[in-house]
């Protein structure tokens, strides 16, 4: 029985999201984090990061004049945290002083990292493209700051120790993850096998 589908249109409604925090500063050192959900990985060579952000925010306007900003992936604890930085404005407001977030200086560039966020990206801007009301900048990696509880005693990783927030756009909901369900570059290969199989 084919699977049953509702027609939606071109928009942006539902689509699973990582939640995150960039962090940038003004020429005069003052920081400032907005929540984005519109943000991933686009490029292994050279490591580079994208980031949409609307035009009129003041995160945006930090990027420009700096050139930088960092990419904080929330874990699932800081959901009330990252909200609030999604709904105010740093022009308004110490949006640290308010949520309580504890910030370290990062390594490549200048701007804030944030501290309770397990996985924390550097980057610096190499690009931008206009997007109607919105820009997306696109960041070269410099550095990536992971939880030390993420690495067991052989150097594999626990991704449980990242515990990443999810942001449904459209019904305006964050999920956490739930647990491991296959290997990728993997586990797929099985089809190939059993086709072979059947033939």
């Amino acid at each position: 029985m084919p699977m049953k589908k509702r027609q939606l249109g071109p928009c942006v409604t539902f689509f699973p999201q990582p939640t995150t925090l960039i962090g940038t500063v003004d020429p005069e050192g003052r920081v400032d984090l907005m929540t984005a959900s519109w943000a991933g990985i686009v490029s292994k060579t050279p490591p580079t990061m994208a980031v949409s952000l609307n035009k009129s925010r003041l995160s945006y306007d930090n990027i420009r004049r700096t050139g930088c900003f960092t990419v904080n992936c929330v874990p699932s604890g800081l959901a009330v945290e990252a909200d609030y930085c999604g709904i105010r404005s740093g022009r308004d407001r110490d949006k640290t002083a308010v949520t309580g977030l504890e910030l370290d200086q990062a390594e490549q560039v200048d701007a804030p990292l944030v501290r309770a966020c397990p996985l924390n990206v550097e980057c610096r801007v190499t690009g931008e493209v206009e997007l109607g009301d919105y820009r997306l900048i696109l960041g070269e990696i410099l550095q990536i700051h992971a939880v030390e509880e993420a690495f067991d005693e052989v150097g594999g990783i626990e991704p449980q120790a990242f515990d990443p927030l999810v942001y449904l756009g459209g019904i305006r909901q964050y999920w956490s993850l739930g647990g491991h369900i296959a290997d990728a570059y993997r586990d797929g290969l099985a089809l190939e096998k059993n086709g072979e199989d059947q033939g």
